[in-house]
């Protein structure tokens, strides 16, 4: 079992950057590959990054790359989700997510255990 807590949302402004942590407990948290997903309203669920065991391969969303940067600290057993020039459109609760299988792992259904999201919200 595995939990995942994710923190830093919050409003800001088009433009801007914010930084989403997702801490896990557990000693095998090296062994999970690991996903960031987002969900507007009225929307489906969807990736945005992953990234795998060691940090070395990463995979993101069209919408969101050259803008976001996943990456983690398996000493910390925390993956971070760095969002830079933020756009309205980015606006969604962000859910961190872990599994067992090898990266790259891009659909929802390849993920075995969720963190219970954090709200972000980005202003024109």
């Amino acid at each position: 079992q595995v939990q995942l807590v994710e923190s830093g949302g919050a409003l800001v402004q088009a433009g801007g950057s914010l930084r989403l942590s997702c801490a896990a407990s557990g000693r095998t948290f090296s062994s999970y590959t690991m996903g960031w997903f987002r969900q507007a309203p009225g929307m489906e669920r969807e990736f945005v990054a992953a990234i795998s065991r060691t940090g070395l391969y990463t995979n993101y969303a069209d919408s969101v790359k050259g803008r976001f940067t996943i990456s983690r600290d398996n000493a910390k057993n925390t993956v971070y989700l760095q969002m830079n020039s933020l756009k309205p459109e980015d606006t969604a609760i962000y859910y961190c997510a872990s599994t067992g299988r090898p990266f790259p792992v891009l659909a929802l259904m390849g993920y075995d255990y969720w963190g219970q999201g954090t709200q972000v919200t980005v202003s024109s």
